[in-house]
């Protein structure tokens, strides 16, 4: 595995296998990596003939009073696990190689950007996007790999491309979870144990929000009521987005009758957890940029 913390000189040596035909994969992160990184290298490496997996903890997307400064970062570490993987090139750029000079340009998504997490988070979704944007430009990778977990970001994702045509392809991955159902995030490590412990309440609320889908509830204001209520069984969980909107716009919806999204974000002391699920009647349907199969990751 070659490391790289210029850009041009990554670019150099893609150009050059680009011209021998060779295919390349990217998976953005923030470092700090857990199976679910993992997961998507995988994918990655089945579907290309070079992996480039990025690590960056990017300011742009961090408001004033967040966690940038405390933000896990273990690049040795990091570094040793995708090595292992089989990733051919890490990119892993200091704030100075990726913003060289403060940035007067910004990508947005502002109807998508400023709802459910954006709306407690203003701003986070546009650093996301142009950062995101900044990465396709230097590595012009032919696919790129994100976690269903950060749902929103996806849908964002697929939206910039789609809307600047970026000759990007965008894969989903299904989320990888801890035994209790907890999506692994690099934020976990923040949690004390008790707030771990407490965190199980978060996936449980997506079981019970898919119950009662199943069991026919189709008022949308009326299930998040009820989530709402059901996370209060957990004394240290503080919703700030309990919401169910349309899966492939987000947009709110009234009645449950195509596939929508539960989506929360949930806070834990000073911790913000999300998680999301896609549900039909019982059915968890992949439909981020389209329909596809229960369970299963959808391209563009």
């Amino acid at each position: 595995m070659r490391v790289f913390s210029s850009i041009d000189e990554l670019r150099h040596t893609l150009d050059a296998l680009k011209r021998q035909g060779r295919t390349v994969g990217l998976v953005p992160t923030m470092g700090y990596l857990h199976a679910g990184h993992m997961e998507l290298v995988s994918r990655a490496r089945a579907e290309n003939d070079l992996v480039v997996v990025s690590i960056f903890v990017n300011p742009l997307q961090f408001g004033p009073a967040e966690d940038l400064s405390k933000y896990p970062r273990d690049l040795e570490r990091d570094s040793a696990m995708l090595k292992q993987a089989g990733v051919n090139f890490l990119f892993a750029p200091g704030v100075a190689d990726m913003y060289a000079r403060p940035m007067k340009t910004v990508v947005d998504v502002p109807d998508l950007g400023r709802e459910l997490e954006g709306a407690v988070r203003p701003g986070h979704f546009a650093g996301v996007a142009t950062v995101v944007s900044k990465l396709f430009n230097i590595v012009q990778p032919q696919t790129a790999y994100f976690g269903d977990k950060d749902y929103q970001q996806v849908v964002i994702i697929k939206r910039m491309v789609d809307d600047l045509a970026v000759p990007v392809r965008v894969i989903s991955v299904p989320t990888v979870r801890d035994a209790d159902g907890l999506a692994l995030s690099s934020r976990n490590v923040y949690l004390s144990p008790e707030e771990r412990r407490a965190a199980a309440i978060v996936p449980q609320t997506l079981d019970e929000g898919e119950r009662l889908i199943a069991d026919g509830l189709t008022d949308a204001k009326v299930l998040e009521a009820k989530l709402t209520e059901f996370l209060g069984r957990e004394p240290l969980a503080e919703p700030e987005v309990v919401a169910v909107r349309d899966a492939s716009t987000l947009e709110p919806v009234g009645s449950i009758e195509e596939p929508v999204v539960v989506a929360l974000f949930v806070r834990f002391g000073s911790t913000r957890l999300l998680d999301n699920r896609v549900v039909r009647d019982n059915r968890v349907d992949r439909v981020i940029g389209g329909k596809g199969k229960p369970g299963k990751g959808v391209t563009k």
